[in-house]
């Protein structure tokens, strides 16, 4: 073992073949958290989407410096997690769920239903990783691990995506990839949860699954299952959505010892709904219950329409606000019996910071900014992680200065040391020509709306300089934020004196449901229309040169820019998108239904025919643009920018395209990365004559 400060590296002998492990877990028992006695370890693994891979996994005991070699886990394990007390282990191979008691223990499987690309015992079929959870994961232990619960998907009926990969050269024919993968108003997963009592486990009896059924407001049609948090040991609460996204419930559900199941009561259900859009800002925000189980608290909007902590008894449907103003709550990040504290973007009225409060629990009124004046000038955007108890926090500084990461005592809220001031690199910056951030508010229709603009160095507000609107817009974004960021328009700004710009408008997130719900069932309208006009009054600051305008985006972003093109402003000059959605009914089912509804004639079809890229083709002729893809986009598909090529073609337009082949939405392996920025570059300095 080295030792270096607080990182311990472990020199760990594997035998299956592999030069390295990566460290993936210590067991989590209290007696463990002190002793370090197991460690998991995975060996280099594939990645499949976002946040899917598989990997083969070993155990070593630290105490005996050995793996462990009894009851191996299998290859190419697609999940895998330690219990909440002691040593258990759960793990999902070949769809199906496994639970280890001891790590030398035999498996015992608790489900058999399990089929690639079918059913999905443990873990996330493709929309629900991507679009619901953010996760592979749909395992929950309890807090004493007595209890595991789990979600099954079922894609028996789900339509595939299939596309090409083409591999190294040596491939004769192309791999054929398929995907169950449910496009907007296409058929969706089902999904069921379940409930195993871990503590009947025995070698000579197989596990018996209780499934909790969601309540009939949702069973009626479609619905999500889209949070599972455990209460007690003996309490789970669980959160469903209708398909069509305006209607959540609450169902807390109680363990009956005498029956063995779980019971749930319409007096401890509580529904949320929304009639001007859609629930939460992506789904409905998760609960933070108190510790006896009894009363939770939870981020919803409020009668003005601004995201705000409610405390809710578990046993009654109303609740009472704790916070309120023309600002909102961003995410509660820690619980205790004295105190909750939230990062919220309250301070100064600025939506694209986040400061860390603390609001006393039994006095509302009483709030404290613990970040706001410890370092104004450098942090004014954080973040925060707490200790298992709250004892203690690292308080994370984004920007707009050099990141700083600090520790904190929750007692008294002092610093107990600086974890990370980046002075190295503020030493080597000191010598680099750097660009300066503006963050700034115009008006449009009578609503204040923030951009950010990158200046290039020794920016002088006498001359002209070329701009690019970089974009995202999609629901719910922010662009303009007090964030320290070294990217494209880092250099863009410093080395070729461009200024890079970013707005956000109608639809975007953080300044209440008026502006994020302005492009209900209708995207592609004010958001695109409000970069433009916004661009407009960029353009009349007097130092932009309106000759030079360029916009480009990625993914919603590539969309917008797509549109904004299309829409023959005479605003812009170039644009590139990248990876764009250019038609609704090509995207997932759980996306853009949650902003469109469906597209049938009952809902809202039009909507759908009328926010297309190709409908809009002609205008392209005015214009330079570059369209980039990778083909082998499991997210957007490559099938989007195929349609934009083909409506220019036919419409007689002169453009340029990049596609990036075997290249996922990220575009992210080492080779196409850098290719990909020096193209786009090429291009822009091309489109300002800077070339």
């Amino acid at each position: 073992m080295a030792t270096h400060s607080s990182i311990l590296a472990w020199r760990i002998p594997m035998d299956r073949g592999a030069p390295w492990a990566t460290v993936h877990g210590v067991a989590k028992s209290r007696h463990d958290l002190v002793t370090r006695q197991l460690l998991l370890i995975s060996l280099p693994f594939p990645q499949q989407w976002r946040h899917s891979y598989t990997a083969s996994y070993d155990i070593y005991d630290l105490n005996k410096r050995q793996l462990i070699t009894e009851e191996r886990i299998p290859n190419n394990t697609q999940w895998i997690t330690w219990s909440s007390v002691g040593h258990k282990l759960a793990y999902v191979w070949n769809n199906d769920i496994y639970v280890k008691n001891e790590p030398n223990s035999p498996s015992q499987r608790i489900t058999w239903t399990g089929k690639k690309d079918v059913i999905y015992n443990g873990i996330t079929d493709w929309v629900y990783e991507e679009e619901v959870f953010s996760a592979y994961s749909a395992l929950w232990w309890s807090p004493n691990s007595t209890f595991l619960a789990y979600a099954q998907f079922n894609d028996t009926e789900v339509p595939l995506i299939e596309y090409s990969f083409y591999s190294d050269e040596s491939l004769q024919y192309p791999k054929t990839v398929k995907i169950p993968y449910p496009k907007a108003g296409a058929v969706n997963p089902t999904i069921k949860f379940f409930v195993v009592n871990i503590s009947s486990l025995s070698p000579n009896i197989n596990a018996t699954s209780q499934q909790i059924v969601p309540p009939g407001s949702v069973l009626i049609g479609d619905h999500y299952l889209c949070d599972v948090t455990w209460v007690t040991e003996e309490r789970i609460s669980l959160q469903w959505l209708r398909r069509i996204q305006n209607y959540s419930i609450m169902d807390i559900c109680d363990y009956d010892r005498s029956t063995g199941r779980w019971i749930s009561s319409v007096g401890r259900q509580h529904i949320e709904i929304s009639t001007t859009g859609w629930v939460g800002r992506f789904r409905p925000a998760e609960p933070h219950f108190t510790s006896d189980g009894n009363s939770f608290y939870k981020i919803i909007s409020n009668e003005e329409g601004y995201k705000h902590i409610c405390h809710f008894q578990t046993d009654k449907r109303n609740c009472t606000f704790i916070t309120k103003g023309a600002w909102e709550v961003i995410g509660i990040e820690a619980l205790t019996s004295d105190y909750l504290y939230y990062i919220s973007n309250e301070y100064k009225g600025m939506p694209g910071a986040r400061n860390l409060y603390k609001i006393q629990l039994n006095d509302y009124t009483k709030v404290t900014c613990l970040s706001c004046e410890l370092n104004p000038d450098r942090c004014q955007y954080y973040s925060v992680s707490f200790s298992q108890e709250a004892k203690y926090y690292q308080l994370r500084c984004s920007g707009p200065g050099l990141p700083l990461y600090t520790l904190h005592n929750s007692n008294n809220d002092k610093e107990l040391r600086v974890l990370e001031n980046n002075s190295d690199l503020d030493q080597v910056l000191q010598d680099v020509q750097m660009p300066s951030k503006k963050l700034d508010f115009i008006h449009l229709h009578g609503t204040k709306f923030w951009y950010q603009m990158i200046l290039p160095p020794h920016f002088d507000k006498s001359k002209k300089y070329p701009l690019l609107l970089e974009v995202y817009a999609g629901p719910c974004s922010q662009k303009a934020d007090a964030i320290f960021r070294l990217n494209w328009a880092t250099y863009l700004a410093s080395t070729e004196n461009i200024i890079v710009a970013s707005f956000d408008g109608r639809g975007s997130g953080y300044q209440g449901d008026k502006i994020m719900h302005a492009i209900n069932r209708r995207l592609g309208t004010f958001e695109v229309e409000d970069q433009i006009e916004a661009t407009r009054q960029f353009s009349k600051m007097g130092f932009v040169d309106d000759k030079r305008i360029a916009i480009w985006g990625w993914s919603y972003g590539g969309y917008v820019t797509s549109m904004v093109l299309g829409a023959g402003s005479g605003v812009f000059k170039c644009g590139i998108a990248v990876a764009p959605v250019s038609k609704w009914e090509y995207y997932d089912s759980v996306y853009t239904e949650r902003y469109m509804g469906l597209p049938t004639p009952e809902d809202n079809l039009d909507s759908y025919r009328n926010s297309t890229v190709m409908s809009r083709a002609e205008n392209f002729k005015q214009v330079e643009y570059l369209l980039i893809h990778g083909t082998a986009d499991d997210n957007v598909h490559f099938q989007q920018s195929a349609q934009i090529s083909k409506a220019l073609v036919d419409a007689g337009v002169d453009f340029q395209s990049m596609w990036y082949t075997d290249e996922d939405h990220g575009i992210a392996s080492s080779t196409a990365h850098q290719h990909i920025y020096t193209h786009m570059s090429h291009f822009l300095k091309q489109c300002f004559s800077l070339l």
